[in-house]
């Protein structure tokens, strides 16, 4: 079993992604700007309300895998 240690070791390691592949990426649903979530390994699109993850480095930029922004997280 994974302990927190464990994740927060793996939130490291997911949120490294390549700062130009950073400048490029925008929201697949509204071609709206990103904000890189480095705490949390994911690319935020604020206007759609959707956070794509990043694994492994990798931004997973697809609607169907992202995690909806509730009124809590869309307020930081």
């Amino acid at each position: 079993m994974a302990t927190p240690e464990d994740k927060s070791s793996e939130a490291k390691t997911n949120a490294r992604v390549d700062p130009k592949l950073l400048e490029i990426l925008v929201c697949p649903l509204t071609k709206g700007p990103l904000r890189y979530d480095a705490e949390r390994a994911e690319l935020v699109s604020e206007r759609a309300g959707l956070a794509y993850p990043i694994r492994d480095g990798i931004p997973i930029m697809l609607i169907d895998e992202a995690r909806s922004l509730d009124k809590v997280g869309a307020a930081r």
